[in-house]
């Protein structure tokens, strides 16, 4: 009975002030849902994704800066981490995956791990491992290796820690002084499924972004995730597209080349002169060359849909390394991914394994010029014409 005596005061102002509120509220809500890098991504990714990637993080002279930039227009990304840098940045590495980047590992102190024992190796790994699970609460499932160089002794330690190895498609040459159209034009050259290396530390690289953001969506590609299982990019929540793309990176058993069937020559577009086995050699290791076009069977190659390059019915082209200047031979064909090669629409053949590009040494043309790998970068050097 007390309580129903208490008097009820209406307050129709307070009513009005409460509806306007509200009003208020829900206006500001959906200003940020406009506004939002989730609402930029649900642009048309019909053609696919891409993989953007960015090196050597994290700094505390520029990675907050990247974060931002990235936010701002709407894109993701992986970060490789330096352990080191991790262990002594740990808010920074929190920043990146609270900014709704994902974090890759990068070893310890960046060092060519392809000339360490296998005990180095696990140590580089495995503390890059425990500084980032320290600072996030998850260790990484992605793997890039120093310099882009690998061999069977580093996957093997990677294969123990559950780690994918990943390469790239496209080097953006940031490391080495390229301004910021160049990395602009570089990232225009991504196809679904392909990725970009790019860097944390420079300037440069953050002032592409929004030229970047801007070119995939005319093209209709968004940035999505890398697939630890696959190794390619796909959509943020870890779907692909439908069918395979034709640029898979290393490791991938399904690796196919665009093209196939038939045999040919594989001619320099710089040069005009053929790829070509010293003195019709079959022997496992001998280098190929550059020499004047014969038709000879020293001079005819064929792909198979497994992305080999066949000479002699069962020789493969093979790379003898993955890093720069690594050596281009011939070997018997045994399925590995560095006898599997993908023929682009641009002229350019590039390995599986390393992702570097068939290349004529020091941009030679004349008769004995080596075949090497070699970073892609787009000149007549490792452009080949192939008739079949």
């Amino acid at each position: 009975m007390a309580d129903s005596a208490v008097p009820v005061v209406r307050r129709p102002g307070l009513r009005k002030s409460l509806a306007a509120a509200l009003a208020s509220v829900a206006a500001a809500a959906l200003a940020t849902v406009a506004l939002s890098p989730t609402a930029a991504n649900a642009a048309d990714c019909s053609a696919g994704y891409v993989g953007l990637t960015y090196d050597d993080g994290p700094n505390p002279s520029n990675t907050t800066n990247l974060l931002n930039t990235l936010k701002a227009n709407g894109l993701r990304a992986t970060m490789f981490n330096i352990g080191q840098n991790a262990q002594n940045n740990p808010s920074l590495v929190r920043a990146q995956v609270d900014a709704g980047m994902w974090v890759g590992n990068h070893s310890y102190t960046h060092p060519h791990l392809t000339q360490q024992s296998s005990s180095q190796i696990q140590s580089e790994l495995q503390r890059t491992q425990q500084a980032i699970q320290q600072a996030t609460g998850s260790a990484p499932k992605l793997f890039r290796p120093p310099y882009g160089e690998t061999n069977s002794t580093l996957q093997s330690v990677e294969q123990q820690l559950g780690l994918r190895e990943i390469i790239w498609d496209v080097d953006s040459q940031d490391w080495n002084g390229a301004s910021t159209s160049q990395i602009v034009q570089a990232a225009g050259r991504l196809q679904n499924g392909q990725i970009i290396l790019m860097h944390d530390q420079y300037a440069t690289t953050v002032s592409a972004i929004s030229q970047i953001a801007a070119n995939l969506r005319s093209r209709n590609l968004c940035a999505g995730m890398i697939s630890p299982t696959t190794g390619r990019a796909v959509a943020p929540d870890g779907s692909g597209p439908g069918s395979p793309s034709p640029s898979i990176p290393p490791q991938s058993p399904s690796a196919t080349p665009t093209s196939g069937g038939g045999s040919g020559a594989i001619k320099g577009v710089a040069s005009g002169r053929c790829l070509d086995v010293p003195n019709a050699s079959q022997t496992d290791g001998t280098q190929v060359q550059l020499w004047d076009c014969n038709g000879q069977s020293n001079q005819t190659w064929s792909s198979t849909s497994a992305g080999e390059i066949r000479v002699y019915g069962g020789k493969c082209l093979d790379a003898g390394g993955t890093g720069n200047g690594a050596k281009i031979q011939i070997y018997s064909c045994h399925g590995g991914d560095n006898q599997k090669w993908r023929v682009n629409s641009d002229g350019s053949i590039q390995g599986v394994q390393s992702g570097l590009c068939l290349d004529a040494a020091g941009a030679g043309t004349a008769n004995g010029t080596k075949l090497q790998l070699y970073s892609c970068h787009g000149g007549t050097n490792q452009k080949w014409t192939w008739t079949r």
